[in-house]
C-alpha cells in the first residue's frame, strides 16, 4: 500500500480546506452555480437526480482497513448506510448533504483519501489490475508506475481543462485485467530483447457513445520517457481535440478522424521537443515512489496445505467458492479472495456500513490490512493463507459476501442507473435484479459457465456493456425505458466490442431475453465452450432469431399480436 509522504499530504489537506472555503462562499450565494459547478466537479461531487454525489478516488483500485472503517464511518453518519464500488475502482456516496461534503473530504484526509480529480475534464483516477503486486501471471508490478502517473497528473496545470474527460489504466501482467484497450490511454509494462523495462503505449479507446478499442501508438516507450511521452500525446490532444461538440470531444474521436498513423506522426513530432525534458524519470524517482508502498513480508508456506486440502474433499460449497473466488498468488502457499458484492437482491457493488467494518476486520486478521477494489464492482482480499480460506469463507459466507459466482452470469457490472443518474435513459438495478432472480440457481449458473453480462442506463456505457459477453443498454423510446442487447463483448486479451442483436425490449422482457441467449448457447456449445467462444464460433444470427422467434411465441400467447 502507498503510504502519503508530507507533501502528498499537504496537498490533500490544503484541497480540502479550499473547497470547504469555496462551498461556504455558494451556499452564502456569493459564488453562482455556474462559478460553483467547474470547482465541485474538480472535487469529485455531482448533482444527481435525488442527491449529490460524491465520489472518492481508490488509485488503482488499493485500499487499507483503516480506509474502509472511514467509508463505514462516513456512510452511516452522512448517507444512508452504504457506499458503491464503480467500474473505475472509486467509491460512491449516493446520498450527503451538500453542505456536509466538506466535512466528509476532511474525514478522508485523516486516512489519506480524497476526490480530488474523479470527474471534470481532466485526467481522472488511474486504474490498474486488482491483483497488481500478487498476481501470478505478473511480470512487472504496475503500482508504483501508477502512483507516478497519479502525482504527475495531478494538478497539472496544462491538463486542468482538458476538451473532455480523460482515462489511464496500467497493465503489468501477461492477462490484461485493466481493459487498457478501453481507455484514453492505456500503457502496457513490457520488456524489450535486451531485458529493458518500457511501455507498449494504446491511444484512443473508451465506450460510451462512440465505443472504440486504443490503438498502438508505440511499441516501447523507455520508461524514463514515458511521463515526457503521455505529455505529448495530451498536448496533441488539447490542441486539436474539439471544444464545440461534448460527444466529439474524447481522444478517441480525434484519432479517429486523424488516423492513427497520423495522430503518432503528430505525438512524436510533440515527443521530439519534449525528450529528456522536466518530466523525464531517473532511478532515483522510480526508488523514492517505490519505497512508500509497504508489502508485507510473505514467508514461504506449503502448497496443498493438508487442512485446506481437506476441506475441499469434504465440503462441496467451499469447493465450488474456491473455484470461482479464488485466484492465484505468485507467492507459494497464499491466495487472492474474491469477495462478491453481487448477492442476488442486492445492487452490484453495493457495500453497507457494517460490512465495510467486517470487510476491515477480514482484512486486518487474514490480509495484511490490504483491500482491492476491482472493475468488475468487487473486492479482493490480497495475499490470504492458503490455510485460512475456509475460516475466510465460513466468516464471507456469514457477511453475505461469499457468494460463488465470479465470473458468472450474476457477477454483472451495473451502473446505478435511472435510479440516481440524472444522465441515464432507464433504470439498471431492477434489470440486473430481475435476471438475479431469474437465474438464481448456482448449480445451473456453474454448468453454463463463465459469461459477462453488463449493464447501462444510457450510452455513457458506465456499466460497459459494449465489452460483455452480454451487454444491455437503457434507451429512452417515446418517453418508456426500453432495453438494447449486445452479444460477442469481451474484456482482456481480447478485447472487443459486441453487436447489436436488433430492436430493443420493454423492461420484464430482459430475463426472458436473457434465457433465451442462454438456451441457444446450450444448445450449440461444445463441451467445455465458453458463451463467448460459441457466439465466436457460430456467429449472432442464430441468436438473434432465437430471441426473437421465442418473444413472438411469448406474445402470440398474450394475445398481444
Amino acid at each position: 500500500m502507498y503510504q502519503y509522504d508530507e507533501y502528498d499530504q499537504r496537498i490533500v489537506d490544503e484541497r480540502v480546506a479550499q473547497f470547504a472555503d469555496q462551498t461556504a462562499r455558494f451556499l452564502a450565494g456569493e459564488l453562482s452555480e455556474d462559478e460553483y459547478r467547474p470547482l465541485r466537479l474538480q472535487n469529485g461531487l455531482y448533482i444527481q437526480r435525488h442527491a449529490p454525489m460524491l465520489r472518492v478516488a481508490v488509485p488503482y483500485g488499493n485500499l487499507r482497513s483503516d480506509q474502509l472503517r472511514m467509508f463505514g464511518h462516513i456512510a452511516r453518519t452522512y448517507d444512508r448506510g452504504y457506499g458503491h464500488f464503480s467500474t473505475r475502482q472509486n467509491l460512491q456516496f449516493n446520498w450527503p448533504k451538500l453542505e456536509c461534503v466538506p466535512e466528509i473530504l476532511g474525514l478522508l484526509a485523516t486516512v489519506q483519501m480524497h476526490a480530488i480529480q474523479t470527474s471534470g475534464n481532466c485526467i481522472r483516477n488511474v486504474t490498474s489490475d486488482p491483483f497488481a503486486g500478487v498476481a501470478a501471471d505478473e511480470h512487472i508490478d504496475p503500482r508504483p508506475w501508477c502512483e507516478i502517473v497519479r502525482q504527475w497528473s495531478t494538478f497539472h496545470p496544462e491538463f486542468a481543462f482538458l476538451p473532455r474527460k480523460f482515462k489511464l489504466a496500467v497493465n503489468g501482467a501477461a492477462q490484461d485485467r485493466a481493459i487498457i484497450q478501453a481507455h484514453d490511454i492505456g500503457l502496457d509494462l513490457v520488456r524489450d530483447t535486451e531485458g529493458n523495462t518500457g511501455f507498449r503505449v494504446l491511444v484512443g479507446g473508451g465506450l460510451g457513445r462512440t465505443p472504440i478499442l486504443g490503438e498502438e501508438v508505440s511499441a516501447f516507450v523507455p520508461w524514463q520517457q514515458i511521463l515526457n511521452y503521455c505529455e505529448a500525446i495530451l498536448r496533441v490532444y488539447n490542441l486539436h481535440g474539439r471544444r464545440d461538440n461534448a460527444y466529439k470531444a474524447r481522444i478517441k474521436i480525434l484519432v479517429k478522424s486523424l488516423g492513427v498513423a497520423e495522430f503518432a506522426r503528430q505525438v512524436e513530432a510533440e515527443f521530439a521537443l519534449m525528450k529528456d525534458g522536466p518530466s523525464t524519470l531517473t532511478q532515483a524517482k522510480i526508488e523514492r515512489v517505490a519505497s512508500r508502498f509497504s508489502a508485507p513480508l510473505l514467508p514461504e508456506l506449503p502448497v496443498n496445505e493438508a487442512g485446506h486440502m481437506a476441506h475441499l474433499a469434504g465440503n462441496k460449497a467451499f469447493a465450488n467458492w474456491v473455484k470461482r473466488n479464488v485466484r492465484a498468488h505468485k507467492a507459494q502457499g497464499y491466495a487472492n479472495v474474491v469477495l462478491s458484492l453481487k448477492k442476488s437482491g442486492v445492487a452490484p457493488g453495493d457495500v453497507t456500513a457494517d460490512q465495510f467494518d467486517a470487510i476491515a476486520d477480514l482484512a486486518d486478521q487474514y490480509a495484511f490490512g490490504e483491500v482491492r477494489s476491482t472493475h468488475e464492482q468487487n473486492l479482493v482480499l490480497a495475499s490470504v493463507r492458503q490455510a485460512d480460506l475456509f475460516a475466510v469463507w465460513q466468516k464471507a459466507r456469514a457477511l453475505g459476501l461469499a457468494t460463488p459466482n465470479i465470473g458468472l452470469l450474476t457477477d454483472m457490472i451495473v451502473c446505478p442507473g435511472g435510479d440516481f443518474c440524472v444522465l441515464a435513459n432507464a433504470k439498471s438495478i431492477p434489470i440486473a435484479k430481475a435476471i438475479q432472480q431469474r437465474f438464481d440457481d448456482l448449480d445451473y449458473l456453474h454448468d453454463i459457465g463463465e459469461i459477462e453480462l453488463n449493464i447501462s442506463g444510457c450510452m455513457n456505457a458506465c456499466g460497459h456493456h459494449h465489452v460483455g459477453h452480454i451487454g444491455v443498454l437503457g434507451v429512452d423510446k417515446h418517453g418508456e425505458e426500453w432495453y438494447q442487447v449486445t452479444i460477442g463483448g469481451d474484456q482482456g486479451n481480447a478485447t472487443a466490442l459486441g453487436k447489436v442483436i436488433g430492436p430493443s425490449f420493454k423492461a420484464a422482457e430482459m430475463p426472458d431475453v436473457i434465457g433465451s441467449l442462454l438456451g441457444n448457447y446450450i444448445d450449440h456449445r461444445h463441451e467445455d465452450e465458453r458463451f463467448i467462444d460459441t457466439v465466436r464460433r457460430i456467429g449472432t444470427e442464430s441468436f438473434k432469431t432465437r430471441v426473437y422467434t421465442e418473444r413472438l411465441e411469448r406474445l402470440e400467447v398474450l394475445g398481444v399480436c
